[in-house]
């Protein structure tokens, strides 16, 4: 919702954040800006100092670099964002019919499983035929790492960025039914939630257990506060807060405190309100985290800086083996469960879609981005593999989107020439509508049409006239029916 207001600052924000299509652009410049930055002579310097500066909370022992910051910190509100869709969906929304959003949630699992797979099969061959030692791999700046390392990256190329994907249907796929993009939506919220617990699992380091009893504490008094009828924010604030140090102290990823809080809020109207609050709070916290958390979040993962960029990086293997799983490994594991399963099992596509028609948009869920650079960051220790992790997602996820868009803008013409032919096929059907072929025992053929609801006589031979109706009577021979 807009609001009260449509007119103002603060209503233009709005807009701009509700934009797929700029929001989409805006955070790929900052990712831009930042790789840049990174690595120009001029800038490099400040680019680190800034990314490394010291921030902490006065009476604890958190204290961070902004670049982590922006990581751990600011990328909550993005994952808040996330926990109130993923309850509205799962309450009122796509997921919320099991059985409608089944095909969409196994192909989400589907896009996850097949990239690792693909991940690690190329990494291997690389380590067994590539250039170093065998059993290693060698990147572009020369240095080796052991296979064992290089496949910690497995789950780097799982997670779909539903942002970048719905801006590319939004630039190239205008005239595409809507239930392609509430396809591709509902795949990629499913996607979201695996990928949350892939983090939560795999790249959370468990701590001292009473801090999980904090934030089972903090998770009740959210619950119970986000029911009250009148809402306390300020209290609501401290709790968000004490979630993310709880979360931050027990070593489970503290983002995913937004997703917890998100999860416990209603996601249903109460006490007579309009709209539910789940909804309502994601509405008000979608130009923060559009235009402010995921920008920064993309400007600081991306400013890695390389000892030299060169051509070699392309043919890095943990480069090339982002590229493969993202652009390659992510349409076929989506189109591979959409045929299984609707095939092969009792499931159907929406209805008027085949599985083909998935496609386009399937490759387009090839652009990982956000939740990918976060997962190479946890999933690299040496800053050499990190740095070519993240410069390998935003390759592959320029190359998912320059070749979605393609296949989207041409599935959208076809899709536009069959709906103007079919505009067309509706009025010739229009106007033959009142048209009425009728053929006598001595083999006339009377054809009558109506004509605007008035009198009409021609004069032809065997001519029958009604209210309404004018008919022109043609004798045959044989009962053959005349030329036209």
């Amino acid at each position: 919702m807009m609001g009260e207001h449509s007119t103002g600052p603060w209503a233009a924000i709005r807009r701009v954040a509700a934009s797929d299509r700029i929001s989409g652009l805006i955070m790929l410049g900052f990712a831009l800006m930042g790789l840049v930055l990174a690595n120009v002579p001029a800038t490099a310097a400040w680019f680190e100092h800034l990314s490394h500066a010291e921030l902490g909370i006065p009476g604890t022992n958190i204290s961070m670099g902004i670049g982590h910051w922006a990581q751990d910190g600011l990328l909550t509100i993005f994952f808040l964002v996330v926990g109130l869709e993923l309850k509205q969906e799962l309450t009122t929304g796509s997921l919320s019919n099991i059985r409608a959003a089944a095909v969409p949630m196994l192909c989400a699992v589907g896009g996850m499983i097949v990239p690792p797979v693909l991940f690690i099969a190329v990494i291997a061959l690389f380590s067994r035929y590539g250039a170093g030692d065998p059993g290693s791999l060698l990147i572009a700046n020369g240095a080796s790492f052991p296979f064992s390392e290089a496949s910690h990256g497995w789950a780097i190329p799982t997670a779909t960025d539903i942002a970048f994907s719905l801006a590319v249907l939004a630039l190239f796929a205008k005239a595409l039914p809507g239930s392609i993009r509430a396809f591709l939506m509902t795949l990629a919220t499913v996607d979201d939630l695996l990928a949350i617990i892939l983090i939560a699992v795999f790249f959370s380091s468990l701590n001292a257990w009473y801090w999980f009893v904090g934030i089972a504490v903090c998770a009740l008094a959210w619950y119970f506060l986000v029911r009250m009828r009148k809402v306390r924010w300020f209290g609501v604030a401290v709790i968000g807060v004490l979630s993310w140090v709880m979360m931050y102290e027990a070593g489970v990823h503290p983002t995913l405190a937004g997703v917890l809080v998100g999860l416990l809020t209603p996601a249903r109207a109460m006490y007579g309100e309009r709209d539910a609050r789940a909804e309502r709070y994601a509405d008000k916290l979608q130009p923060f985290s559009a235009l402010l958390a995921l920008p920064i979040f993309a400007f600081f993962a991306t400013g890695v800086h390389f000892d030299a960029i060169t051509p070699m990086l392309l043919v890095s293997p943990v480069v090339i083996g982002i590229i493969v799983a993202l652009v390659i490994g992510k349409p076929l594991g989506i189109m591979a469960v959409a045929w299984c399963s609707t095939h092969l099992g009792s499931l159907r596509m929406p209805k008027g879609l085949r599985v083909r028609d998935m496609f386009p948009a399937a490759v387009a869920c090839g652009i990982g981005f956000t939740v990918s650079f976060l997962i190479a960051s946890l999933a690299y220790r040496n800053a050499e593999l990190s740095a070519e992790g993240r410069f390998g997602v935003l390759l592959a996820s320029l190359i998912a989107a320059a070749v979605s868009g393609v296949l989207l803008s041409r599935q959208s013409k076809r899709f536009e020439r069959a709906a103007a032919d079919a505009g067309t096929a509706g009025r010739d059907a229009q106007q033959d509508a009142g048209r009425v072929e009728t053929t006598l025992a001595d083999g006339t053929v009377v054809l009558s049409q109506s004509i605007g609801g008035g009198k009409r006589k021609e004069p032809t031979d065997g001519v029958a006239a009604d209210t309404g109706t004018s008919a022109r009577r043609t004798r045959t021979r044989g009962g053959e029916r005349p030329r036209r």
